[in-house]
């Protein structure tokens, strides 16, 4: 398993905590997504043979959140 983390400034609140959680959920080989509104961090414990940050980062911004370089 690999973990990942990215800075979503844009997320603040639980409706956004859930949106993108629920997107990342829904792609094969993700195991656990947790966002932090709070500290605006997203965390991601994935299967690095199913699917690549490349593709988290798109569900994340798929949900209508900005992912920061």
């Amino acid at each position: 398993m690999a973990e990942a983390r990215f800075s979503v400034p844009d997320m603040s609140c639980a409706h956004c905590k859930a949106a993108i959680e629920g997107e990342l959920s829904k792609l094969s080989g993700v195991e656990r997504a947790s966002a932090d509104p709070d500290t605006k961090l997203v965390e991601v414990t994935y299967e690095e043979s199913r699917v690549g940050t490349d593709r988290l980062k798109k569900a994340i911004e798929s949900a209508g959140y900005t992912v920061a370089a």
